[in-house]
């Protein structure tokens, strides 16, 4: 069954509302039409089942309501072409693109994340960290470094990023394409990835693009949710936040959404 929204019509609207009726979720006059009734009886179902509130019966909500049996979403890979990406990568070798891009999008598909607004985040996120479209490793600056001192040293007894003490800072510092940061983290998403403690053992790994591409997938897996959510309402600052924690980077990451937004459309 396709996704249903405002706008749509027909049988399988009027399937939709029967089942919404049949859950207690009256959606008004059974016309087969999808209109501001039907919408606020999909978000009352949706609230109440734990899922995104989006007010579209899309492969999730169908699954949910029984009347799909996949509710794998919709995939946007294909449109994100190197020509697309050097879009939203204006100044970016395209090389670069050329070369980073491919494992990027296979480690979003392997990790579910297939949708545009979700491929826009990732492709966004490498944007906003690191503009070259190739993982790196953080550079030494004020906020890590105190004056005169060693270098990353005010990470090293970060609690809030599991660092234990010298060397973690320098050790459990920003790397990949997501800016991977502290010992927690090196050791929850290099799990994810199947690397078991390895990470945590060779952290400078990080930094290999395959693995890059895999860490960043799973860490913006572990937040699909809120990031989705924060989308809905075009906070895109909010987004940012769930991923970098401020808002380092917020132009670059605006400019990119934007640019791959209009250019998909």
């Amino acid at each position: 069954m396709k996704t249903l929204q405002v706008g749509d019509s027909g049988q399988l609207v009027k399937r939709l509302q029967r089942k919404l009726l049949s859950l207690g979720f009256p959606s008004g006059t059974i016309d087969g039409e999808f209109g501001y009734g039907t919408e606020a009886a999909v978000l009352a179902f949706q609230r109440s089942n734990g899922l995104l509130a989006d007010g579209i019966a899309g492969p999730r909500t169908l699954t949910a309501l029984g009347l799909s049996d996949d509710d794998s979403l919709p995939t946007a890979i294909p449109l994100f072409t190197v020509t697309v990406v050097s879009q939203m990568f204006p100044v970016t070798p395209m090389r670069n693109i050329k070369t980073n891009l491919p494992p990027v999008l296979n480690a979003l598909v392997q990790a579910e994340l297939v949708d545009s607004p979700m491929v826009l985040t990732a492709l966004a996120t490498i944007r906003a960290e690191t503009e070259s479209f190739e993982p790196i490793a953080e550079h030494p600056s004020r906020f890590n470094s105190s004056p005169n001192g060693r270098l990353f040293d005010l990470y090293d007894s970060r609690t809030d990023l599991g660092n234990q003490g010298p060397p973690d800072g320098e050790r459990f510092r920003g790397r990949g394409y997501i800016q991977l940061t502290g010992r927690f983290n090196y050791g929850k998403y290099g799990a994810a990835i199947g690397l078991g403690s390895s990470l945590v053992t060779s952290p400078d790994r990080a930094s290999d693009p395959q693995i890059a591409a895999r860490l960043l997938a799973a860490f913006l897996k572990d937040k699909e949710r809120p990031i989705k959510e924060a989308l809905l309402g075009d906070d895109l600052a909010a987004a940012r936040r769930l991923v970098n924690g401020g808002a380092h980077g917020l132009e670059r990451f605006r400019e990119a959404y934007a640019i791959g937004r209009r250019s998909i459309s």
